[in-house]
């Protein structure tokens, strides 16, 4: 049961019955929500705000019309205009009943909806260079997609996750000349690696490897077989290290797409730029000079341009470079069309804060090959700073001084680092405290929700010493007098349970999960705010031995806020533990 959905079906009735002329556009823009302040009411809508000026009419006037019509509802105890024509509601408690025999009848679909109406997304996430193992800079990218793509299932979407494997560029011969000195290392030789190549131990291991498949029969070959067969074996290596690091944070891709089906002869490239001519989205012509570029720095030349400003990008942008290869764009335009040919015209890139620039070109091109039948979100996740002894922690990939995922995962563990990159938004920068992550105090948020999940089982514990004759099983709960759920203090807990399925259909159409993070946490301080409170006054403890009905009625909310507790740390894929040590 989501209440703000039914009171906005409600509001754009009433809307309708009063005002007939209003059209459907204009009632999809009225909103239901919680009041900015609590003690206002339950619900306030903006309903006469936004008709008054289309009707010719005073806000305060239309939303007096309205009041008068909601003086009949059952479900309201009051409802009264507030400022320039803002609506509050307050309900009756039965209404918040409801709210927790929903919950109990729905379970872990509590919050479920139906808004991507199987609609295919493809969330592509990570896809970082497949040349050594995940570090933590990869790691906020990895936790925001993959609970997006869980947020987005669980809101009725068909999700894709998609890894994009960068193995067609200049990286992988580094990549391949780094694996070869490693081979020859492990073959007894004394190695020195240059500049430029990657230094780091996670190739030993691809070198001994290669010295058992292939004995010293590699520096028989020429250089060019060599690095080829080398680049094959070492890919592989990569990748496999990269599930296994990305599936220590329970994350498990649907596609693997390499970049290398895109490029050669007839490849999607070719195809697609084909596709393109005959659309007359590309030209030969000419680029002005980037801001900041020298005329020494640009080569002022004609070249093979796609038209992105067409589709809203800055700049028109180039296909072809000077020696006759393809730009990282043109992949990037194939790849997209080649997910639009596989039948997503929803599509959701997630990308590093370095990318930020990427945007529009990316929306240019789905809108393009798709023929704006498709559309494009790029969600940039700016940078972790990773605290070490108080100060920041830097690392490179080249110089084989990082911080990998599976270091901060066997530091700090899964649960803590899913939840702590999460309890940020995604487009601000962080810090990633070690020392915070790892207390057992309220100053940890993963800790303070699990904490309020295994105080959730203490209770029912409670109750079984304090009653043991007291049946709570979910048939008893489920039969529960809801009825005695009635003081201030437990309906402000429902109010905020009550707050949950609206919390994920705005996260989801917004594509921010970090919202859900918030949520529980703010679930979490309601509860054990209302648990300290019992400590204060017996009358609202959960358990009152004189009273068993009072406190079944109340160990179903209790079991009420455990199964959200559940429902939103399944999305953000943590676990919910019965206790704490």
């Amino acid at each position: 049961m989501d209440v703000f959905a039914l009171f906005s079906a409600r509001v754009a009735n009433a809307m309708h019955v009063l005002y007939p002329e209003i059209g459907a556009d204009l009632l999809a823009r009225i909103v239901v929500e919680p009041p900015r302040d609590a003690a206002h009411g339950d619900l306030s809508t903006n309903a006469a705000m936004v008709v008054a000026k289309p009707l010719g009419k005073n806000p305060r006037e239309v939303a007096t019309a309205l009041v008068d019509h909601f003086r009949h509802d059952s479900d309201v105890t009051s409802v009264e205009v507030a400022g320039p024509g803002f609506i509050n509601f307050r309900l009756d408690a039965p209404v918040w009943h409801q709210v927790l025999r929903a919950i109990s009848q729905q379970g872990a679909d509590y919050g479920r909806s139906t808004l991507g109406g199987g609609a295919a997304v493809n969330i592509e996430y990570v896809s970082a260079n497949p040349t050594g193992p995940m570090h933590v800079g990869h790691t906020r990218g990895a936790v925001f997609g993959d609970t997006l793509s869980s947020l987005m299932a669980y809101s009725g979407y068909e999700v894709t996750r998609e890894y994009y494997i960068n193995d067609a560029g200049s990286q992988i011969d580094t990549l391949a000349r780094s694996t070869m000195l490693r081979y020859r290392e492990a073959l007894g030789e004394t190695i020195e690696i240059p500049p430029g190549l990657y230094p780091g131990d996670y190739l030993v291991p691809v070198g001994e490897a290669l010295k058992v498949e292939f004995g010293d029969s590699l520096l028989a070959k020429p250089e060019a077989e060599a690095l080829a067969i080398v680049r094959e074996r070492v890919l592989v290596a990569m990748l496999e290290l990269i599930k296994a690091d990305l599936a220590l944070l329970g994350i498990h891709h649907d596609v693997f797409f390499s970049e290398r089906q895109l490029h050669g002869q007839g490849g999607d490239i070719d195809l697609t730029l084909q596709w393109l001519r005959e659309k007359d989205m590309i030209y030969q012509g000419r680029l002005e000079a980037p801001k900041g570029k020298t005329p020494e720095e640009w080569e002022d030349r004609e070249q093979t341009l796609f038209r992105a400003t067409d589709f809203g990008d800055d700049t028109d942008r180039a296909l072809i470079k000077s020696d006759g290869s393809y730009t990282y764009f043109a992949a990037d335009i194939a790849y997209h069309r080649n997910k639009f040919l596989r039948g997503f015209n929803h599509m959701i890139n997630v990308l590093g804060a370095d990318h930020s620039g990427y945007v529009k070109r990316l929306q240019a091109a789905t809108k393009a090959v798709s023929l704006n039948a498709a559309d494009m979100d790029v969600r940039i996740c700016q940078l972790v700073r990773l605290l070490k002894n108080g100060e920041p922690f830097k690392m490179s990939k080249r110089s084989g001084d990082l911080v990998t995922l599976a270091d901060v995962v066997e530091e700090v563990g899964a649960d803590a680092t899913r939840f702590m990159l999460m309890y940020r938004r995604n487009d601000a920068s962080m810090d990633f405290d070690f020392a915070l992550v790892k207390e057992q105090t309220k100053d940890n948020p993963v800790f303070y929700v699990q904490y309020a999940h295994a105080r959730a089982y203490s209770i029912f514990k409670t109750a079984t010493r304090d009653l043991p004759a007291l049946d709570t099983s979910p048939a008893a709960l489920a039969a529960a007098e809801i009825e005695r759920i009635v003081t201030p203090e437990e309906l402000d807990l429902v109010r905020v349970l009550a707050a949950w399925p609206r919390t994920v259909t705005a996260a989801a159409i917004a594509h921010e999960p970090h919202r859900i993070a918030f949520y529980v946490h703010e679930l979490a301080a309601a509860f054990h705010g209302f648990w300290a409170k019992g400590k204060d006054d017996p009358q609202l403890r959960f358990v009152n031995s004189d009273d068993p009905k009072l406190t079944l009625a109340r160990l179903a909310l209790v079991d009420a806020v455990r199964q959200v507790i559940v429902n939103a740390l399944g999305i953000l894929g943590v676990s919910a533990p019965t206790e704490l040590s």
